[in-house]
């Protein structure tokens, strides 16, 4: 008797949980509410027969329990019962099953006036790829990818010089226009996934796959990725903002053509000398740092990461409230007048005769190459050179000071939160999953180890 009602009360409360459950499923931003459709079919048909098997289970508890003088009927067949239960179950599966199937239908069709673009997943970012003035993408292929193309866009190819190449995990699209989205890997696994948007898709690495949606609803929607991918998967994170028609062709504008990215001049690290003598009173002459004034060692770092974090530190990305070190930049980067000037001084400085700072940390380094091997060596690598592919720095040889200072940063919310900090905001991530100060001592430790 008492697992019956124990029985019967499970369903109620089930019953009572889903419908008052604040788990629900986002605001629709795209025009996919057959699959909606199709998630409320599935939940019907199976709370159907959740709550008839549960209750005949209850019944059959409570009115077959052991009572004296009653015995059980041995009953091997029932030709009726299977068959009344196949039927019933072939229709269930149907009900489930076929509305689905139509949807996959429309799904795997792209309306002829939809317009292309192309997502590219990598660990852990994401870029982006529009067709230019022709309305054709290029060819691009992984194995065409440098520091310089990594897109890896055919140069080769005409139709490829005007695409618009987004280097960075926003994206923008129109509202009310049909896209498809083309998608590529170009390491591992990765899935494209908006929620507003109900549709996801795989990225295969060696493949184009695909999905295609309209865009009902002006905002800004997060992009997941919902394939495993690595030790940075839950930190793979971007946005894509459905903007109006005026809106989005003013930010497509804005960015740059493959061909400009090619044609981009190199820094000239002679015009940088001469802009880094104002550097130098707190980086040292040769950017071996000074802990006294809280200039960190430059030397030995790459140049897209010093031009990155001056553009930073230049649009106030760095440098906000409690970082007092950064607003002090903030100053000296304005006085880099242009992107010239930018590309200049990163170039200079990545000239510069790469000592290896004097470590000032103690810790235990045992302890700080498990740490390092779980959370730092799948971007920074593990001799912690830093490499362009994960828009890691190099931290091997840097100033260890410095490198505690801005997990603290990272920590305590001061760097990693600004809305144009995408990789900072995956270092908040990692900053937090140490315990504090003294394990960021053993990481630095042994970081002083690899030399």
């Amino acid at each position: 008797m008492a697992l019956a009602v124990v029985i019967f009360l499970l369903v109620i409360g089930s019953i009572i949980f889903h419908f008052a459950s604040p788990w629900w499923f986002t605001e629709r931003a795209a025009d996919w509410g057959s699959i909606d459709f199709t998630i409320n079919v599935t939940f019907w048909v199976t709370g159907f027969v959740f709550i008839a098997v549960n209750l005949f289970l209850a019944y059959c508890v409570f009115k077959f329990r052991k009572k004296p003088g009653h015995k059980a009927v041995y009953e091997p067949e029932n030709h009726k019962l299977e068959v009344g239960l196949s039927v019933i179950t072939t229709i269930g599966v149907i009900a489930m099953l076929a509305p689905g199937l139509f949807v996959w239908a429309t799904f795997v069709t792209v309306p002829d006036e939809a317009t292309e673009f192309e997502v590219m997943g990598q660990q852990w970012q994401w870029a982006f790829r529009y067709p230019g003035a022709d309305g054709q993408l290029g060819t691009a292929d992984t194995q065409l990818v440098t520091e310089s193309n990594p897109f890896g866009v055919n140069p080769e190819d005409p139709n490829g010089q005007d695409d618009v190449i987004v280097l960075g995990p926003e994206m923008h699209l129109p509202v009310g226009k049909a896209v498809k989205a083309n998608l590529r890997s170009n390491d591992v696994l990765h899935n494209y996934t908006v929620a507003q948007f109900r549709v996801k898709m795989d990225l295969v690495p060696g493949l184009i796959s695909y999905l295609w949606f309209e865009p009902s609803r002006i905002g800004r929607y997060d992009i997941l990725c919902e394939e495993l991918c690595g030790i940075g998967h839950f930190v793979m994170r971007g946005a894509v903002v459905i903007d109006t028609q005026q809106d989005y062709d003013a930010w497509l504008a804005q960015q740059p053509t493959f061909a400009e990215t090619q044609a981009m001049a190199a820094g000239d690290p002679a015009a940088g000398q001469a802009q880094f003598a104002v550097c130098a009173s707190c980086h040292g002459a040769q950017g071996e740092g000074n802990r006294a004034l809280n200039g960190p060692k430059l030397a030995g770092q790459s140049a897209w990461y010093i031009e990155r974090q001056l553009n930073y530190f230049k649009t106030g990305v760095r440098g906000g409230e409690g970082d007092t070190n950064g607003q002090m930049m903030a100053p000296m980067a304005n006085m880099l007048a242009s992107d010239e000037a930018v590309r200049n001084m990163a170039a200079y400085i990545e000239s510069l005769p790469d000592t290896p700072a004097t470590p000032t940390v103690t810790g235990d380094v045992a302890n700080g190459a498990s740490i390092y091997s779980r959370n730092c060596a799948a971007c920074h690598l593990q001799t912690g050179e830093g490499t362009w592919y994960t828009d890691a720095p190099k931290l091997a040889g840097m100033s260890d000071w410095y490198f505690i200072t801005q997990l603290q940063n990272f920590r305590a919310g001061i760097r990693g939160l600004h809305q144009q900090d995408f990789y900072g905001e995956q270092m908040v991530s990692m900053a937090t999953a140490m315990s504090g100060d003294q394990e960021y001592a053993d990481v630095a430790a042994y970081i002083n180890t690899l030399r």
